[in-house]
């Protein structure tokens, strides 16, 4: 299964899960059953507010699950569209989001919708884009 991670600068495992999807400027993919990391740049990173395309945003990389800290209502909708599961993160990193999905805490498919909300890791988001 490959998740994705939305993050502001990649570092490996060690990345620090984005509040935001469309404006996070790469994405980390984990594969959970060989462990290989690929980092990726946000394809459409420029985009207008509700114009979002975010599965031409992951470069045709099959992902099958994204875990992000808020994510806006039309985006979530395009993704579940593609089959892709949509998860609010549970914690700052991508190591810890990972070893909480594979330990089954996140056992239901939480859609975050974009706007302001207290995250897990312990600071506010809104959307200004």
């Amino acid at each position: 299964m490959k998740i994705c991670f939305p993050v502001a600068a990649e570092q490996g495992l060690e990345s620090t899960v984005y509040d935001h999807f469309g404006s996070a400027r790469q994405f980390v993919v984990v594969d959970s059953e060989t462990g290989q990391l690929t980092a990726i740049d946000n394809r459409d990173l420029g985009h207008q507010h509700g114009a979002c395309n975010p599965v031409g945003a992951l470069g045709g990389h099959g992902v099958d699950v994204i875990v992000v800290g808020g994510i806006g209502a039309g985006a979530m909708a395009k993704l579940q569209q593609a089959g892709i599961q949509v998860f609010r993160a549970q914690a700052a990193t991508v190591r810890e989001n990972l070893d909480l999905f594979k330990s089954g805490a996140f056992n239901t498919n939480l859609a975050p919708s974009c706007g302001a909300h207290q995250h897990a890791h312990g600071h506010e988001h809104s959307c200004s884009h």
